[in-house]
């Protein structure tokens, strides 16, 4: 029992040692003012705003948006006005064949035989009479062969009526009124191979060839085809097979022709392909390489115009719209075969930027006008007010879509568009900040701080600039996050009504305005879901954080 008591008090004694070596804890009152760990009111807002978590849900988006619309826009390899091209094979009208069924009418002198004469000799023709009188004038007619009469005036041929067609064999050569009557009435007639023409001996073969010795410069033929581009020149040869393959019955051929003359620099249509693209591109092709040129072709017949429609299969360049997401491009491309991934991130850049500096000059205008008249009250308060009561009047929306117009008549170059565009909408939106910070003045210039500055001596505009406005600026700030949804909507509204931002620049108003059809709605949903999507989290990301802000500001709000 004696060794378990000195046992027992070895231990105390080796606590009460080593209580002895801690520091004494030093304790406090209860109304000491060390026991409260004060924030400062910065810290306090910041505290309740991240405490919400919608409202860090919003900042998070509108940081990525950022992110994403300035940073992404500098490492992009493209620029937002690149235009991508592919080389696609299509099949577009090219030619126009017709059966002549009707008379055709050529005149030597159209003073005589025009159009008013022509229709006479038409009525006469199916009336089957042998003349007719117009403008004092007898017209004879004279069937030289079956579905051809030429029509006189005083023995003088001075019109002709025709089915078959005289038609040059060059692309360069033009046909007098003689050569056409001498070569359809030695075809026409039986017998004859041969006439005189302006001064010149022609033979004409069973086939219809008009020969000059052994060239051949015209041929007849009751059909006319007829290139739909005028850079197009279709020879003899290419239009016997197509005709031959028509009285056959066919619907496709394939031709080679190296006789088919196109212009050096075909016509650029408005899809950006060419609108010939029947030979090889010169720049890709070997200078000793000769030049020709083969399709195939598409016939189909037209029963209501007695026409076939041949079409051409070629390869054209165009541009590469509509392209479906791929490696090369991560989001596809757009109508204008741009980039779209590119504009989206140029495109939040323009409206994150519109939206930000209308704020700043509704903001400005507003605080100049809604101070004054907060502080001074009296005729000067009455005075800004009906000036707020009028902007507040205002049928915005019409006045912009004026100047919008004026501004397209006057073809005002991109970048001052926006900048008007910016100051128009600031200068129509700053009504409702005066009205705000009017109010919020008008309860701070009673409190005691604002006797003691007016005691002091300190000036009117340090009173407001100073001591005022600050006091007013967690209202402005609540009231700007939350209005810059509604600007970026505003100018999204305009850019898609082509009021807004102007091609090549982008916003995501206008990337949505190229949606203008149900089938680019419903094919190419990469086009419009995106600029659409960034375009709903950038507004309801501002509209989160203006919550947060408020109810960070104002401690007596939930929590």
């Amino acid at each position: 029992m004696a060794d378990h008591n000195e046992n027992l008090k070895d231990t105390l004694n080796e606590e009460i040692e080593h209580a002895d070596q801690k520091p004494a804890e030093e304790h406090y009152s209860l109304n000491d003012d060390r026991r409260v760990k004060v924030l400062s009111p910065g810290m306090l807002v910041a505290k309740r705003f991240f405490r919400n978590r919608l409202a860090v849900t919003g900042m998070a988006i509108l940081v990525f948006m950022f992110v994403f619309s300035f940073i992404g826009g500098l490492i992009s390899p493209y620029e937002q006005d690149k235009f991508f091209y592919a080389d696609k094979t299509i099949r577009r009208e090219f030619a126009a064949v017709i059966k002549n069924t009707e008379f055709r009418y050529s005149s030597a002198d159209d003073s005589v035989f025009g159009l008013p004469a022509q229709a006479q000799a038409m009525l006469a023709i199916q009336q089957q009479k042998d003349g007719f009188t117009y403008r004092d004038n007898r017209f004879t007619l004279t069937k030289e062969a079956e579905d051809f009469y030429s029509v006189s005036v005083n023995g003088q041929v001075v019109g002709l009526a025709y089915k078959s067609v005289v038609s040059p064999s060059a692309s360069d050569a033009t046909l007098s009124f003689e050569f056409t009557y001498q070569a359809l009435k030695a075809y026409l007639t039986d017998g004859a191979d041969t006439f005189t023409a302006d001064g010149k001996t022609y033979t004409v073969d069973e086939s219809g060839s008009v020969m000059d010795g052994a060239t051949e410069v015209a041929y007849v033929s009751p059909y006319v085809v007829q290139a739909l581009m005028p850079d197009v020149f279709l020879s003899r040869d290419f239009k016997d097979k197509l005709i031959d393959t028509i009285n056959a019955g066919g619907e496709k051929f394939t031709y080679t022709d190296e006789s088919l003359i196109v212009d050096e620099e075909p016509a650029t249509d408005e899809e950006g392909g060419t609108s010939s693209a029947i030979t090889p591109d010169d720049s890709q092709m070997p200078d000793d390489t000769p030049q020709s040129a083969t399709a195939e072709y598409d016939i189909s017949f037209d029963a209501a115009t007695n026409s076939w429609s041949v079409l051409q299969e070629q390869t054209s360049r165009q541009y590469d719209k509509y392209s479906a997401p791929s490696k090369e491009h991560l989001m596809g491309t757009d109508g204008y075969g741009m980039d779209m991934l590119t504009r989206l991130m140029y495109g939040g850049r323009v409206s994150l930027m519109i939206g930000f500096i209308v704020i700043v000059i509704e903001t400005v205008i507003g605080v100049i006008f809604g101070g004054i008249a907060g502080y001074f009250g009296g005729w000067v308060d009455n005075l800004i007010m009906r000036v707020v009561d009028i902007f507040y009047c205002i049928p915005s929306m019409p006045i912009i879509i004026i100047l919008g117009a004026a501004m397209d008549a006057q073809r005002v170059d991109g970048w001052l568009r926006m900048i008007y565009l910016m100051l128009i909408l600031g200068f129509l939106g700053w009504a409702g900040i005066a009205r705000l910070v009017r109010g919020q003045i008008l309860s701070l210039r009673e409190q005691e701080f604002m006797t003691a500055t007016e005691a002091c001596g300190i000036s009117v505009s340090r009173r407001i600039f100073k001591h005022l406005i600050p006091n007013v600026i967690p209202q402005l700030i609540v009231n700007c996050t939350m209005g810059l949804g509604s600007v970026i909507i505003t100018e999204a509204t305009l850019s898609f009504l082509g009021l807004g931002v102007k091609f090549p620049f982008a916003s995501w108003g206008n990337i949505i305005s190229d949606v203008n059809n149900t089938h680019v709605l419903t094919n190419y949903w990469w086009v419009w879901i995106p600029a659409g999507l960034l375009l709903l989290l950038t507004v309801l990301a501002f509209n989160l954080a203006g919550d947060g802000l408020r109810d960070a500001f104002d401690p007596k709000m939930k929590r």
